[in-house]
């Protein structure tokens, strides 16, 4: 297994802020022939007698065009370290490279960029752009791909319900009832008759007792259930359709670099153009853009190696994208053109 290893550059001010940058690093854990402390025309180690002093072949400027190539990062550095600050430069892989980023920063160092502005005004140093403090050159590096994707799901959410109440009421009821009263009824009538020998036998005191009675309402109640409210729930499902957007990450290799420049067929381009579409009344500048996109195209790592009629359809879905409204049909030959001075180079 391999892994990636990077360079990581602070500039100082001074030399004594760099040291003492150079001995945390290696208390930190990273070896000491990792760690470089860079002054003018020499370079020092962190493993040596004063860091071990010994001469960078090239000097500095051969130093940094040796880690960073001929630009303008590697003029900027080198033109630090001539004007009187101080490097310091830390070989680490994974997290070390990490902390010792975190390190060279916490111990002051400086960013080039902003601090260029104190070097002479023609000094190399003051071209180019930049960010930051301590910077990593790493021999590997990586662009992240990312995708979205959409995952729905789902929650419960009060949306109203019912509430039953229950509760007694009074209303007046009227009822029709038969009574019936019984009246004791004295009557004298008059008789003329002889008495029998049993009536005559049966003389004596007597009395007796005859009731008279009513009737009169009676009121019972009783409850009935006469009707019930059940309240319940039932679950329907529904299907909803939810829209969003998400994103992905296109990443568009183009390789430099090449044997010859896009630049140097600038007048081939213009030829070809004068040839074949100034007669129609296009300007050069409607079609200057599709010469370079054929010829970006076909360095391309998704294109490279294979040929136009296999490539035409993707190379075209791209050319739309990155030219909206751009009319394929017109531009494709000054496409294929472009395409064409890079297959034939090769």
């Amino acid at each position: 297994m391999t892994s990636n290893s990077s360079t990581i550059v602070g500039v100082f001010s001074d030399y004594g802020k760099a040291a003492q940058a150079a001995r945390e690093l290696v208390n930190e854990g990273i070896p000491q022939d990792a760690v470089h402390v860079q002054t003018t025309s020499r370079t020092t180690t962190a493993g040596s007698p004063e860091y071990g002093v010994h001469e960078h072949e090239g000097g500095i400027a051969g130093f940094f065009h040796n880690l960073f190539g001929n630009n303008d990062e590697s003029k900027r550095y080198s033109t630090a370290v001539e004007s009187g600050r101080t490097v310091v430069t830390v070989d680490a892989t994974g997290s070390q490279a990490d902390r010792a980023v975190d390190l060279l920063n916490q111990c002051g160092a400086v960013d080039v960029d902003t601090d260029a502005e104190k070097y002479p005004a023609n000094d190399a140093g003051r071209t180019g752009t930049g960010a930051g403090t301590a910077r990593a050159s790493g021999t590997g590096s990586s662009v992240p791909v990312v995708d979205e994707e959409l995952r729905v799901g789902k929650r419960v959410i009060q949306r109203g319900g019912v509430r039953v109440y229950s509760r007694m009421t009074e209303r007046p009821v009227e009822e029709e009832v038969t009574l019936r009263d019984e009246h004791v009824k004295v009557e004298r009538r008059p008789v003329d008759r002889p008495i029998s020998e049993q009536e005559l036998s049966g003389l004596r005191d007597q009395s007796f007792e005859v009731m008279e009675t009513a009737e009169e309402p009676v009121i019972q109640k009783r409850a009935r259930v006469t009707e019930e409210v059940v309240v319940g729930k039932e679950t329907t499902e529904r299907t909803q359709k939810v829209n969003d957007t998400v994103r992905h990450t296109d990443v568009k290799v183009e390789r430099i670099g090449n044997a010859a420049g896009m630049e140097n067929y600038a007048e081939d381009f213009r030829n070809d153009w004068q040839k074949n579409y100034a007669g129609s009344g296009g300007d050069y500048s409607l079609y200057e853009p599709a010469y370079q996109y054929g010829f970006r195209a076909a360095n391309d790592e998704r294109y490279r190696d294979r040929a136009w009629d296999e490539a035409e359809p993707e190379l075209r879905r791209d050319y739309e994208r990155e030219y909206p409204g751009g009319a394929w049909d017109r531009m494709k030959n000054a496409v294929r053109y472009g395409w064409e001075k890079v297959a034939r180079q090769r």
